[in-house]
Order: C-alpha cells, then sequence, then structure tokens
C-alpha cells in the first residue's frame, strides 16, 4: 500500500470520507497531476511543483484543501481563506461533504493548474 493511501485510511469519519472525495475529484479533474506523499500529507503536483496538499490541522474540526499559489487565485475565488494568516497558501475547509460545491472546486482546481503552469515556480513569496 502507498504511503498517501494508508494515510487517507487511517483518518476518522467524516474527514476519510471528505479526503477521499477530495482526492477523487482532483485525479478526475487534473489528469496530468502526480500525487504524492511529503511532509507526511499528500501533495498534488504539476511536473515537480506542487499545487495542493490536504491536511487536518491540529485543534480544528475540518480538512484544509490547500492551494500553493491560493494568494494569485482568492480574487476569483472568494472561498478561498487566508487560515492562519500564511503568506501564500489559500485553502477551502470543508467540514461535510455537503459543503463542497463540486462544480465550483473545479474551476478552481483548472484555474490553480493553469496558473501554476504558468509559473517559474511554485513557492514564490
Amino acid at each position: 500500500m502507498k504511503p498517501v493511501d494508508a494515510y487517507f485510511l487511517e483518518q476518522k469519519e467524516p474527514y476519510r470520507s471528505i479526503m477521499l472525495y477530495v482526492r477523487e475529484v482532483i485525479l478526475k479533474t487534473l489528469p496530468n497531476v502526480q500525487e504524492r506523499y511529503s511532509y507526511k500529507i499528500p501533495f498534488y503536483n504539476i511536473g515537480k511543483k506542487p499545487m495542493i496538499y490536504i491536511n487536518i490541522l491540529k485543534g480544528t474540526d475540518f480538512v484544509d484543501v490547500a492551494f500553493v499559489q491560493g494568494i494569485l487565485l482568492e480574487k476569483d475565488f472568494p472561498e478561498l481563506q487566508n487560515y492562519n494568516n500564511r503568506k501564500q497558501v489559500r485553502s477551502i475547509q470543508i467540514k461535510h461533504i455537503e459543503d463542497l460545491d463540486e462544480h465550483r472546486f473545479v474551476m478552481l482546481l483548472q484555474a490553480a493548474g493553469k496558473q501554476l503552469e504558468q509559473s517559474k515556480k511554485a513557492w514564490f513569496i
């Protein structure tokens, strides 16, 4: 079993279901994305550049779907939050699967993928 698979299966509900659903939408929407296990969490890269990571932050009750270049997307996608005062990363917090608007999430994934492909590097701040 791959480490990323083990990570998802080790999560408690409802987090496991949320993460597996988000993973499915990411992989279906972005066929060129590569799933990796880095820093003990799942990352989704385009080429060698990280685009998204999924995590449950300590002391929270949601799945944090974080976009590495989220600061460049927040104008068009106001659902992206600057959680915990991060310089560049913006994320959506999901407490229940029903909270995720799949159509809007797909649009966000496509915009993030296009943005990252045009960038020289993922971390710029």
